[in-house]
């Protein structure tokens, strides 16, 4: 092939290159402004994307912040409310307590003024007694000096000494009453022995129908009412705390079991138990029965009973017409409200026994006065007995001395049991009077087992002897009535019976007082008319 055909091969190739290099710049170019294109296209919509999504998040976020926004605001009333209810609560006790305390408040200021109206009442009593206590020794001054005029007058009168006239008239009055006192008391002595024992019974059955009095019957164990038994839970606290502050601070047994409606005070001291009876009631009633309450309830009422003892003392007093007893002596009186013996009030009995001393002594023509004063003193000591070791008698004889009470009334005291010498006439009235109401029918309480017993031994006595049919003891066991067959028993049989009978109850059985024998003999004739 020819050289120029070389060349226009070579130009038409290179031509060739040239356009298909050409045409892979010009594809180039098309394809990176279509790949251009579809980027812009592409980040216009992402960027159209994101702004959607930014809308939608910032409504999302929008309905989330009004969402926590209501619900904050629905806490807030809630809370307010419950702060609200809080504070009502809060301030509601706090107007009780106030309340409460006001009360106490009036009630302190009402004391207050009682007290200073008895404080102001005893200064003019004081004031007006200074005053008589000035009259009256301005009297026996003025009486005095009367006295010595008139003596000074007899001695110029007569030309005697007082000495003298008394030595005078002295052994005159001797000489003319020692034949006529000899004879007096020869004629008294027999009169004495013929009637001593007649007068003795009529003086004492005269007491005994002139003066009788009721007595309450009290034991050693008091009963509280229980409205349910959670309350009896409450009374004795968690583990057992307030039963046991209770305990102690009134020194009484409670006792808790399951007797439903009933919760039990024990305790041999009377005083004791019955501020431990109105206590427990009142903390019951309050219902608010804690440690602390129970403390200040029980001071409130050993308070109040010791008031209560007081006053009953005054009254005991007034009753018996006593006056001039120390303040120390009235409160044991008092005391005696609560203390029985064989189920006898203690202070009705020494009441009974002060009205029937001074009725005897009045009979016999002694000092009613004193024998009331020694008979409503006698059991004094019983009051105390339960602290003080030793008898009664003694205890109140000791105490009556400590604040200055006559002889008389000591020797009553410390010998109405016989325990020693009688050195006045009053104490064997006291002693007398004692018997008469202790012994007296409905004077003392005994058990029902010991009264049976009592009954079925008078029967049993009765009904060991040959002939008797049967026996019923009636009057409270001081009379038995005994009937006989009266074909095995005749009259003189019937009569060594009776006392057969009675002498058997002598030596078998302890009494108080005396038990009649009625031996029944009856003789019955029965036929029919057909």
């Amino acid at each position: 092939m020819e050289p120029t055909t070389y060349l226009l091969i070579a130009v038409s190739s290179g031509q060739a290159i040239l356009l298909t290099i050409g045409a892979i710049v010009a594809g180039a170019a098309g394809t990176w402004v279509v790949f251009s294109r579809r980027k812009q296209a592409e980040k216009a919509q992402l960027e159209r994307e994101a702004a959607a999504a930014l809308s939608e998040a910032e409504r999302e976020a929008e309905n989330l912040l009004k969402s926590a926004r209501i619900e904050a605001r629905e806490e807030y009333v809630k809370q307010q409310e419950q702060f609200r209810a809080d504070t009502e609560e809060t301030r509601r006790e706090l107007k009780e307590s106030e309340k409460r305390i006001t009360k106490r408040e009036d009630n302190l200021e009402m004391k207050l003024d009682t007290l200073s109206t008895k404080e102001r009442n005893l200064e003019r009593e004081e004031t007006r007694i200074a005053e008589l206590n000035g009259v009256v020794a301005q009297q026996q001054e003025e009486a005095g000096r009367l006295v010595a005029e008139q003596r000074d007058r007899l001695v110029k009168v007569s030309g005697m000494s007082v000495e003298d006239a008394r030595q005078t008239l002295l052994q005159i009055t001797e000489k003319d009453v020692e034949h006529d006192c000899a004879v007096l008391v020869e004629k008294l002595l027999t009169e004495a022995r013929d009637t001593a024992a007649e007068k003795a019974r009529e003086i004492t059955l005269i007491a005994i129908q002139r003066y009788a009095a009721e007595h309450t019957s009290e034991s050693t164990v008091s009963t509280v009412d229980i409205p349910s038994d959670d309350m009896k839970g409450r009374v004795i606290g968690r583990e057992g705390r307030n039963i046991r502050a209770f305990e102690k601070s009134t020194g009484v047994d409670v006792i808790v079991d399951d007797t439903p409606g009933v919760v039990v005070v024990s305790s041999f001291n009377p005083v004791r138990r019955e501020v431990a009876r109105l206590s427990l009631e009142k903390l019951i009633q309050d219902g608010r029965i804690h440690p602390g309450r129970i403390e200040e309830v029980v001071e409130e009422i050993r308070k109040q009973v010791d008031n209560d003892i007081m006053e009953i003392g005054k009254r005991a007093t007034m009753e018996a017409n006593i006056g001039g007893l120390h303040r120390k002596l009235i409160d044991l009186l008092g005391r005696l409200k609560y203390r029985t013996s064989y189920g006898q009030n203690v202070l009705r009995h020494s009441i009974e026994v002060a009205f029937l001393c001074q009725i005897m002594a009045d009979e016999l023509g002694l000092d009613g006065r004193l024998a009331r004063r020694c008979g409503l003193l006698h059991d004094i000591g019983k009051a105390v007995d339960h602290e003080i070791e030793g008898g009664h008698p003694q205890i109140g004889a000791d105490i009556c001395k400590r604040f200055n009470e006559r002889p008389e009334v000591l020797n009553a005291i410390a010998g109405h049991h016989g325990d020693i010498e009688s050195i006045s006439p009053y104490t064997p009235l006291v002693m007398a009077a004692d018997a008469i109401s202790a012994s007296r029918p409905g004077g003392r309480r005994e058990s029902l087992e010991r009264y049976v017993q009592r009954l079925e031994q008078l029967e049993s006595i009765a009904t060991r002897h040959s002939g008797v049919a049967s026996a019923y003891v009636i009057q409270a066991g001081r009379e038995i009535r005994v009937i006989v067959d009266a074909k095995q028993v005749d009259d003189a049989v019937a009569a060594s019976l009776a006392r057969d009978i009675a002498k058997g109850v002598e030596e078998e059985m302890t009494y108080p007082g005396e038990v009649k024998v009625t031996v029944l003999r009856e003789m019955r004739a029965v036929e029919f008319a057909r």
